[in-house]
């Protein structure tokens, strides 16, 4: 039985995973109803939205006390945004609370190599509440739903 028949057996939503010139895997999601694009990072442990993004995805924001850290930055500023919707494929997340960014540097790199930019990073916390399973091979994303 392949992994694919197994986990929609089990109620799992399949999801199609772009790999990038940068050897990212960018996935399509809808915040609040808007379309975007994004990374997914199974590293990052919040999804995160740069802030150039507030108005598109009608987010309601607050300042953040805490402060976020990644590959080669420390102490960015950020705000949070709560109770978004989230929809990847078929697998629909309420109540979602998302980190708000710069992500300059990260369209920058994306940018040296001929990627288009992002919206944002799918990060842990909603890998975690879907129950996520990753297939590198075929290029898939599982989300329980």
């Amino acid at each position: 039985m392949s992994l694919k028949k197994f986990l929609v057996q089990k109620e799992y939503h399949c999801i199609k995973l772009k790999k990038t010139a940068t050897n990212h895997f960018e996935i399509k999601a809808k915040i609040n109803g808007k379309k975007g694009r994004f990374i997914l990072d199974t590293g990052a442990s919040n999804s995160c939205v740069g802030f150039d993004e507030i108005k598109k995805f009608n987010l309601i924001t607050e300042v953040s006390e805490h402060k976020a850290a990644g590959a080669g930055t420390t102490e960015i500023d950020t705000h949070i945004s709560k109770k978004n919707k989230i929809q990847i494929g078929d697998y629909t997340l309420k109540k979602v609370h998302l980190v708000l960014l710069d992500l300059s540097h990260i369209n920058m790199a994306l940018a040296k190599q001929n990627t288009n930019p992002v919206n944002g990073i799918i990060g842990a916390d909603i890998l975690e509440k879907g129950k996520a399973v990753i297939d590198y091979g075929k290029k898939k994303l599982y989300l329980l739903k």
